[in-house]
């Protein structure tokens, strides 16, 4: 078995917050211009990549305290996950049955976290939130998918959040997630209100050959019933925005600041080295491009379907970390991080996930 390295050295913060500045103007002034040419692009070029990243980073990052879950509870997630995407592939065939499906599916993962991974405490306004949630997703299937494609796409700030725990000072983490905050709340509000309708544009020209005009694009990305408006402008514009920024976090700054963070999953399974993981993901990106570049539309349904998993296992990771118990400091964490299993309180069985121990540190604290 192999033994991990040492953790990867940390951030300068000044050097950290201007580089993500740098990134968020950049992506802004890209997804304003041409949102269209900027969503295609992101999907054909980095769409399958992120999601093996992503999976890559959540599974080794959280494996430890996902396996104090059960295997039985594992073993009922990825049947669920499984579920969605074969109802993701019926929804482009018989349209609101499979998506009906896929809703129940989606809240059924969250039925199943609420109890193993939520203290008991918050167990009754978790389910009154996802009672509430579950009746206007059915009533408004359609606004739920566009909901759940936004929500998603800044959710990567919630792990971001939780990676800024590993910066050395609380001023730094102030600053790095107020950042975080800026680009993935307030630009997109800024937006929305229409304080940037000067820069948006509308020319698909550079993308006409996949999407056309670009309307099968539009629906996706904002509420029914607006096409042709300024609202949809705005709407595509917040999407490829958020887009942006999510593929871009997860292919270029976990992997730079995060290296140590699959220590864990490389220690269970060896032979799943990084080299091999980006191989994977470069070469199911390169064939999944090839079916976009000739046929988009279908092509898109299959890409949705086979990622569709790397969005819903953030669930219970994200009710986890939203729902985790604060402790006084450092070493009542580590201690934490011993206990096994869900107490009769309801503790938090993925509490510990808040020490940034990130794979390598954690090992060598166990040497």
């Amino acid at each position: 078995m192999t033994r991990p390295g040492p953790a990867a050295a940390g951030p300068r913060t000044g050097h950290l917050v201007g580089s993500f500045l740098l990134v968020v103007a950049s992506a802004l002034a890209v997804s304003l211009a041409s949102p269209v040419a900027t969503v295609v692009l992101g999907v054909v070029l980095l769409g399958v990549l992120h999601a093996v990243l992503e999976l890559r980073y959540l599974a080794g990052r959280f494996s430890a305290q996902a396996l104090r879950l059960g295997r039985p509870f594992l073993r009922l997630v990825v049947l669920l996950l499984a579920g969605i995407v074969i109802s993701r592939l019926l929804g482009g065939l018989v349209g609101r049955p499979g998506n009906v499906a896929e809703i129940l599916l989606g809240y059924a993962i969250i039925a199943v976290s609420v109890n193993r991974v939520l203290e008991r405490r918050h167990w009754v306004p978790a389910w009154a939130l996802t009672g509430l949630a579950l009746a206007a997703s059915l009533l408004w299937p359609a606004h739920h998918f566009v909901a759940l494609a936004h929500l998603h796409l800044a959710a990567v700030v919630i792990f971001l959040w939780e990676w800024s725990r590993r910066l050395p000072s609380r001023r730094a983490r102030r600053v790095f997630r107020s950042v975080q905050v800026g680009w993935a709340v307030v630009l997109p509000l800024l937006i929305l209100a229409g304080y940037a309708d000067a820069w948006l544009g509308t020319d698909a020209t550079f993308v006409r050959s996949l999407v056309g005009d670009g309307h099968s694009v539009v629906a996706g990305a904002q509420p029914p019933g607006g096409a042709g408006t300024i609202t949809s402008a705005r709407f595509l514009a917040v999407f490829a925005f958020l887009q942006s920024m999510h593929l871009l976090t997860w292919v270029v700054f976990f992997p730079r600041w995060a290296p140590d963070a699959a220590a864990d999953l490389e220690e269970r399974l060896p032979w799943l080295t990084g080299a091999r993981v980006w191989a994977i993901g470069f070469l199911a990106a390169a064939a999944l491009a090839v079916l976009l570049v000739s046929d988009y539309p279908h092509g898109v349904v299959v890409h949705d379907a086979l990622t569709s998993p790397h969005v819903y296992v953030e669930v219970p990771l994200v009710l986890a970390l939203l729902g985790r118990r604060r402790t006084p400091d450092r070493a009542s964490q580590s201690a934490g991080a011993g206990a096994q299993g869900r107490d009769e309180g309801g503790q938090n069985l993925l509490a510990t996930t808040a020490e940034a121990t990130y794979g390598r540190g954690k090992h060598q604290e166990r040497r």
